[in-house]
């Protein structure tokens, strides 16, 4: 038993909260906090969360089952219904349940339904156990949120559940990261779970926009009056009107992924034409004043203006994203993984079947 977990108990021990002085000498309570998360593998889990700040520890163990006590066998066996499970203890005035959640997130398959990665078997499905109101409404609402962002091609497979009795592990399964270090990077390499996470997810580093002087020298004086000046290109003398090729369109800016070749068409109109979106989160829709009052559309992460949408577009969504070529920059479908963009490279190989 290590150092941390031995101070960890002492303060649930003693009443699961310490008191901290403020500036004004006052006192405030800061009650530490449980999250309960299945994600497969429990030694990979504990691992991505033991060392994130804010978390006091992560215990692995098992949770969700029948019966009392179970041992690491019983469970492998799927005799007990338990997943493999790290109970979380941390300090939510460093670290919130939601940044909780979304760290979780970006180290599973939520699309599994089987297990996790090369694990396959009821041990290893993924679950969200909720601790009280708060964490489930929190909890449901970053699922939606996934599902809605149709960063996958399959239906999110990971469950939103009360917590149940949680059972830690035997001991030479604390830790494991470590304390058998070198079969664990064994483990995780044969599993697959870096590449596919990889895949998954790809880049999910924050954007911070450069500075108007910035971009006057990063774009060309075409694509700095589309995307900053809200300009628009020649119909028809443009880069990607009659672009056939598979792959996505990213913002010329930020590099955020914005619409996909396999809701393009050609609509006639002289400028690169979507029925939707790749990911509806990455666009604003903003109503312009009249006489003209069109819908504009902008990136999210960058602001740059692309284009507007209209309604006359074909089914399924009866719409028209007309979006200037000078606003986007085309990836190649063979150059996903390449140049970043993994995630779409699993995405274009789904839709094949």
């Amino acid at each position: 038993m290590n150092i941390r977990y031995i101070y960890m108990l002492l303060i649930i021990l003693w009443g699961g909260f310490v008191m901290m002085t403020n500036n004004n000498g006052n006192t405030k309570l800061n009650t530490m906090q449980k999250a309960t998360f299945a994600g497969g593998c429990f030694w990979c889990i504990e691992a991505a969360f033991q060392e994130l700040p804010g978390v006091i520890d992560a215990v692995n163990g098992y949770t969700g089952g029948t019966t009392k006590n179970p041992t690491y066998e019983e469970v492998s066996l799927e005799k007990t219904g338990h997943l493999e499970a790290v109970e979380i203890t941390y300090d939510p005035s460093k670290i919130s349940y939601k940044e909780l959640l979304d760290h979780f997130w970006k180290h599973i398959d939520p699309t599994d339904q089987e297990g996790q990665f090369t694990d396959k078997g009821s041990q290893y499905k993924t679950a969200i156990f909720y601790h009280n109101q708060e964490q489930k409404k929190i909890a449901q609402d970053s699922k939606t949120q996934l599902e809605q962002s149709k960063t996958f091609d399959k239906p999110i497979a990971t469950q939103v559940l009360p917590a149940a009795e949680f059972y830690k592990a035997e001991e030479y399964h604390q830790d494991y990261f470590k304390k058998s270090a070198e079969r664990y990077e064994q483990y995780k390499k044969g599993s697959g779970r870096k590449e596919r996470l990889q895949r998954l997810w790809g880049n999910t580093k924050e954007y911070t926009k450069p500075s108007q002087e910035e971009l006057r020298k990063q774009l060309t004086p075409l694509q700095y009056l589309v995307t900053q000046e809200e300009g628009t290109e020649p119909a028809f003398k443009n880069e990607y009107v009659d672009n056939k090729k598979e792959g996505i369109y990213v913002d010329i800016v930020s590099g955020e992924p914005l619409f996909s070749s396999k809701d393009k068409y050609y609509s006639g109109t002289g400028w690169p034409s979507f029925t939707k979106p790749i990911d509806q989160s990455a666009i604003i829709e903003k109503k312009e004043e009249k006489p003209l009052g069109r819908t504009e559309v902008r990136s999210k992460k960058a602001d740059s203006h692309l284009g507007h949408v209209f309604t006359d577009g074909p089914q399924p969504t009866g719409l028209r994203y007309c979006i200037n070529s000078a606003a986007l920059r085309f990836v190649p479908k063979e150059k996903l993984i390449e140049e970043g963009y993994p995630t779409y490279t699993y995405h274009f190989e789904k839709k094949k079947k």
